[in-house]
């Protein structure tokens, strides 16, 4: 009895630390076009293929971002430069979708305000 009830909790712990999708980068993707797309046609006025892309775009960029910023062995100037370098790219990839400059600038500050928010409810 002892060792079924440890097993439970066990399994509940494990399904509740992972994040909802289990990790799976497509499945995560998936969860930020739900929530997010909404309000990128709302408040940037792109179309729904744009906002597709758009959310590509980010996702990747995320992704990629991700490993630097959490690399212990960079410094900050050289974490600081390649920061840069992804964000050309992916202001690349925005103005290849195509944008325009002003929706490119509409869609880095939406982000931004969502970075924002997110902060904010985490206390920091």
């Amino acid at each position: 009895m002892l060792s079924t009830l440890f097993a439970f909790f066990a399994l509940a712990f494990s399904l509740q630390a992972q994040p909802p999708g289990g990790g799976d980068p497509e499945a995560m993707k998936a969860r930020m076009k739900e929530r997010i797309k909404p309000m990128l046609l709302e408040q940037v006025k792109v179309t729904d293929a744009e906002a597709d892309k758009i959310i590509d775009a980010s996702f990747d960029f995320q992704m990629k971002s991700r490993p630097i910023r959490m690399d212990q062995s960079l410094s900050e100037e050289d974490k600081a430069k390649k920061m840069k370098d992804l964000e050309a790219a992916r202001d690349k990839a925005y103005k290849a979708i195509p944008l325009t400059d002003e929706k490119i600038v509409a869609v880095n500050a939406f982000y931004d305000e969502m970075r924002k928010r997110m902060q904010q409810g985490r206390g920091q």
